[in-house]
């Protein structure tokens, strides 16, 4: 493939400094934007480079590619009125800001990756979920809605433009994993919730690979899932999370403690998402980690 010049927002977080390696890997030249270009002189280079967002617009002409993955976290804090306030603004005005950036360049991007996530579709119970289905109308779906809406008006620029819906990332220094694992360590692990609600869950790797996935396939445009063909339930995630770290998984934490301990913030752990990856799936793509265990296995 050929070298690209990519433009990335949220490059140095959980995902995005996974993106990166593979980015780099594949002979391709990224700049990152962040709030502290600074803290990242000493891994500056040629093909790597950081900005701030105020110097977007006199970069973009260069940009073959912008992937947009910013956002304010939505885990590990209580849902205040503003926390909930920066969650949604922290996608929309980055996005919309992009997209202006796009508006007022000569030369344009051909394509535009913006995240999503699957929580778009809301608490669905046993439903099969696809790119079809309908959306929720909770906090985190209307928050989806929106951000994928604002990306989409690139699309009146010529740009192509993809969102992946993404699922609960699998990797060690974050995500589920980091959150589930300390309990295990110390031997009263167990699943969250009823542990009947199903688990979109994601290989780092094989998230990676369908971020990118639309740089290789022309094909692949708008709305597509990017979690695992078998989803499981948190039962299952568990006693597979259990096994490879050699620990039971019999201290259940029960649902209404974590809606005391979090509020409303407890919904995206609760939340049953039976996803399928239909649109990849149907352009061939190729997932590494389709087995839970061998997927945590490879983690941890």
């Amino acid at each position: 493939m050929k070298e690209k010049n990519i433009l990335i927002t949220g490059g140095t977080g959980f995902i995005g400094g996974y993106l990166r390696e593979e980015l780099l890997k594949d002979g391709h030249f990224i700049t990152i934007v962040t709030r502290s270009p600074e803290k990242y002189k000493s891994v500056s280079a040629k093909n790597q480079k950081f900005i701030t967002m105020d110097q977007v617009a006199e970069k973009m002409p260069d940009m073959n590619i912008v992937i947009n993955l910013a956002g304010e976290s939505i885990f590990g804090q209580r849902w205040t009125d503003d926390v909930k306030n920066r969650i949604y603004e922290s996608r929309i005005n980055i996005t919309r800001s992009l997209v202006e950036a796009m508006g007022a360049s000569e030369a344009r991007p051909e394509l535009f990756i913006s995240a999503s996530a699957v929580g778009i579709y809301g608490d669905s119970g046993d439903e099969l979920l696809d790119e079809e289905s309908s959306f929720g109308s909770d906090f985190l779906a209307t928050v989806c809605v929106d951000w994928e809406e604002e990306s989409k008006k690139a699309e009146a620029l010529g740009v192509r433009v993809a969102n992946p819906r993404i699922g609960i990332v699998l990797e060690t220094g974050g995500g589920v994993i980091e959150q589930m694992s300390t309990p295990f360590k110390l031997f009263v692990g167990g699943p969250v919730g009823s542990g009947d609600q199903y688990v979109p869950w994601v290989h780092m790797k094989d998230l990676c690979s369908a971020i990118l996935f639309p740089i290789k396939n022309q094909n692949i445009n708008g709305a597509y899932n990017a979690c695992s063909p078998n989803p499981a339930t948190m039962n299952e995630l568990a006693k597979a999370l259990g096994s490879v770290m050699n620990r039971p998984s019999v201290f259940k934490v029960p649902e209404f403690l974590l809606n005391i301990a979090l509020g409303e913030a407890a919904e995206p752990i609760l939340a049953s998402l039976r996803v399928q990856p239909k649109a990849l799936q149907k352009a061939d793509f190729e997932f590494e980690y389709e087995d839970l265990e061998t997927a945590l296995g490879d983690i941890m």
